[in-house]
Parts: C-alpha cells; structure tokens; sequence
C-alpha cells in the first residue's frame, strides 16, 4: 500500500522505488503483485507517465485512510513513550528553509532523536494531502480556509542592495529615482512585486522587474551579485545585513510590512506530536517571533 501511495504521489515507478529505498524492478514486482492479489489493474502505464484506473482511484481513498490510521497508531504508541517519533513531512519555500529551518535541524534532532525528517521546498502554494506534508510553512497571508494555522513569527521586508552596486549606479535619493535602476522582482504572485515604498498615491509601490525569478533565494544571489536593487524577507537578509554584505535603500521613506509566517495543517489532521514538537520548537528558537 506505501508503495502504491508513493507511485501515485511521485508519478512513476521510478521515483516511488527511490524514496522507499527500493530497486525499480522490485518496486515493480511489489505493484504487480498487489494488482494480482486484487484481481484488477490499478494504474495504467503509458510511455510518459500512469494513470489511474476507476478501480484505482476507488482503491487510493481507502488505501490513504489505511496508511494515515497505522500511522496514527504508531503515533499513539510513541506519545504513550511520551517521546515523539516517527517520520515528519515538512514543507516550505527554499529561502525559509536554507535560513531558518536548516540551522535549528540540528538541536531538533538532538532533543527529539526518534523523529526522522523529510524536508521538501516548493515556491507555490501545494495541496498538503496530495503531497502527504505533515505540516508546510507559509509567509504572507493564508487563503484556504481548510488550513489550521499556528503563527510562529513574523517578518519585515526592505529594500536592498550591495554597496558596490550603489557605489557603481548612486543611491536613489527618491522614489522615483528607482526608474532609473535595475530592479529584481518575482515571476509570481504579483504581490510580491509591491514595495514598502510609497507611489504617487500613497500606496505601495509596484514594480515592473528588470529580471524576475520564482525564487527570492536566486533574487537574494543576484542582487549579492549586484544584478540590481531588490526587496526581501528580514528572515534571508540578516546575516548578509549584519556582514554588510547589504544596505537598506531609502530607508526614511519605507513602510514598516511585516510578513506573516504560519505554520499549517490540514484541519481534519489531527496535531500529532511530531508536529507538535516541531511547530513548538521553531516558536522558541524565534524569540520573540520578529526578525530583524
């Protein structure tokens, strides 16, 4: 059943037998013989990807319930221990994984050894079920409703650059002095592209991208590059602020915007202590919650 769980959500055999650790060709024999048990096919191979049959989408439900309750049990077992354990799915964009989530692994994994991690980055919004995410990390305000969200910080944004590139281009003065220079920006959600910076209304300022990536760590590079100006989360430009590898760009004129930053499940999961252990101790490891 793990087997054809991992085959669904990976799309091949291949991938499947790579996450389980398995050989392909045992991988392949485990599935056929599963189908041969069931006296059905439940996926249809074609020369670029597998389908699922009626009998197998039917048979995916319940094998999802039948998982997700052995791992319950597993669970309760080891909360009875009063120890969490198990494997922890987590998810979250590359740049707060890189700067945050990877430097604390460490004294997770030392104060709570039973737990084993599998870490995932995706830029955009995934469905947690479908990916079988324990628990995803979310920066800016939430929109799905079906998700529960735990708040564990905040985060200002800023305009920045390097000195050399302000030393090479000048230092805008102005708002609008930044027509005049190369500006980083998102590919999407268009949002990201407003700065905390106001336009002749009043509000914030939109920018057009000079370059644009899905990425703030490939803006975060680029801009360490002096590719242009750019506007980033405090949580990835801290230690590049403090080296001053970066300086802030119109600082008197900025808005103070702070990011959200959430912790989130489905609301019909229920809080394991994996999760639990985790969430609780990314809160503490942030303080206050606020970066700077």
């Amino acid at each position: 059943m793990q087997l054809f769980l991992a085959v669904v959500d990976n799309g091949s055999i291949t991938a499947a037998a790579e996450q389980l650790g398995q050989t392909i060709s045992a991988a392949s024999r485990t599935l056929g013989r599963l189908e041969e048990k069931l006296q059905t096919t439940l996926l249809r191979r074609t020369t670029r990807r597998m389908e699922l049959t009626e009998e197998g989408s039917a048979y995916l439900d319940r094998v999802r319930e039948i998982v997700a309750s052995v791992e319950a049990t597993e669970e309760q077992m080891s909360v009875r221990r009063d120890t969490p354990a198990g494997l922890l799915r987590v998810d979250a964009a590359s740049p707060f994984m890189l700067h945050v989530v990877v430097p604390l692994v460490r004294g997770y994994r030392e104060r709570y050894p039973q737990v084993q991690l599998e870490f995932n980055s995706n830029e955009g919004i995934i469905d947690l079920l479908e990916r079988r995410t324990d628990v995803a990390i979310r920066i800016g305000a939430l929109k799905d409703s079906t998700l529960h969200a735990t708040p564990i910080g905040s985060s200002r944004i800023r305009v920045l650059a390097t000195p050399d590139y302000l030393a090479a281009h000048g230092t805008p003065r102005k708002v609008s002095d930044l027509a005049r220079h190369a500006l980083l920006g998102f590919n999407q959600p268009e949002s990201l592209n407003d700065w905390p910076l106001p336009d002749q209304n009043g509000q914030p300022l939109h920018i057009q991208p000079t370059i644009r990536s899905s990425s703030g760590e490939t803006l975060r590079q680029l801009a360490l590059e002096g590719a242009g100006i750019v506007c980033l989360s405090d949580f990835m430009t801290r230690e590049d602020r403090k080296a001053k590898r970066f300086k802030q760009v119109l600082t008197q004129q900025t808005f103070e915007v702070r990011q959200p930053i959430n912790a989130v499940y489905y609301r019909n999961t229920a809080l394991s202590s994996r999760i639990t252990s985790f969430v609780d101790y990314l809160k503490r490891a942030l303080g206050d919650g606020g970066f700077e």
